[in-house]
């Protein structure tokens, strides 16, 4: 079989790191990919191998090329993305992601869907009242759906933004942590937080939690209110039981959207209690206006490492291994 050599030259040093990535990690993560060797000298990538690896290695780096031409930094992610839209025919698709930015952060930084998957959840939750999304840690669900909840509350498209999720690990500890309720119920809502600071100034949230326009509360809290003209996302949704979470579900007013997130695998509830979170995808999982979304450990969008972890527990999961 006939070897094979070509060189991409990339325009700037920004470009040359951004492909690479930290530690090469990008241009090992595309070896793996096309089976092609890759050595970046400079500006200069130097790609061999057969004539099949090489062109697959050059139409995947082309394909990253609206990331690494900006010097914006390209994950495993995106390099698994560009190469799935390869193999399925799905370019225009590939380039629509990359181009359709959600939303920026505080700092310049542009958010936008990493995966085709991550983009149908977005569009499921811009379209329907009431989304469910299911996946495994670090796929974006709960981030994703505090972007677009923040956004919709900064447009006026709503009156509230209402983060909640069940303190299952408090348990009956809670009493025993310092500080008032708040701050007793404070590490549990945490990841809610650290993803609103991302779009909305830190110093601005006490005021809008002050007048009840963002709430982050335990679900416990939900009982008995009816959620009118309100954005409201469930966070770890797997941690409540079937009754929590046809209270939260039937709490819907007018004009609201509901976002419930969870991961079927991670419950915290003890081992006779049934998930609210599964209970409600076998119910619900027909009924028109409802959508349900999954993600995948390829939707993981963390260190690298933590895709592998992943990887590697649901191998381990699996029957007969």
């Amino acid at each position: 079989m006939s070897e094979a050599l070509q060189t991409i030259e990339l325009p700037t040093t920004e470009s040359a790191i951004a492909l690479a990535g930290e530690r090469e990690e990008n241009i090992k993560t595309l070896a793996r990919q096309t089976g092609a060797i890759l050595v970046l000298r400079g500006q200069e990538l130097v790609i061999s191998g057969t004539e099949k690896q090489v062109e697959r290695a050059v139409s995947l780096v082309r394909s990253l090329r609206p990331y690494w031409k900006e010097g914006k930094s390209i994950t495993g992610v995106d390099i698994l993305t560009a190469s799935h839209a390869l193999d399925t025919q799905q370019q225009g698709e590939l380039q629509d992601l990359q181009q359709d930015i959600l939303a920026r952060t505080r700092r310049g930084e542009v958010i936008r869907a990493k995966t085709f998957r991550q983009r149908q959840y977005i569009k499921a939750v811009l379209s329907h009242d009431l989304t469910f999304c299911i996946g495994p840690a670090g796929t974006g669900k709960t981030f994703l759906a505090v972007i677009l909840a923040a956004q919709a509350l900064l447009a006026n498209q709503y009156e509230r933004l209402i983060l909640t999720r069940p303190a299952v690990e408090a348990g009956e500890k809670l009493g025993f942590l310092p500080g008032d309720l708040q701050q007793k119920i404070d590490p549990f809502l945490r990841p809610l937080y650290d993803a609103l600071y991302e779009v909305i100034d830190a110093e601005k949230i006490p005021s809008l939690m002050e007048r009840g326009i963002i709430e982050v509360a335990p679900l416990a809290y939900m009982r008995g209110r009816t959620l009118t003209n309100a954005f409201v996302i469930v966070d770890e949704a797997q941690n409540t039981t079937p009754a929590q979470m046809k209270m939260v579900l039937t709490r819907l007013g007018f004009h609201s959207r509901m976002v419930v997130t969870g991961d079927i695998t991670q419950t915290d509830l003890p081992l006779h209690q049934s998930s609210g979170l599964a209970v409600a995808q076998k119910i619900l999982q027909s009924v028109e206006g409802i959508a349900f979304c999954s993600l995948t450990q390829g939707d993981v969008v963390r260190n690298p490492l933590v895709q592998r972890i992943v990887t590697a527990y649901e191998h381990h999961e699996k029957p007969g291994t």
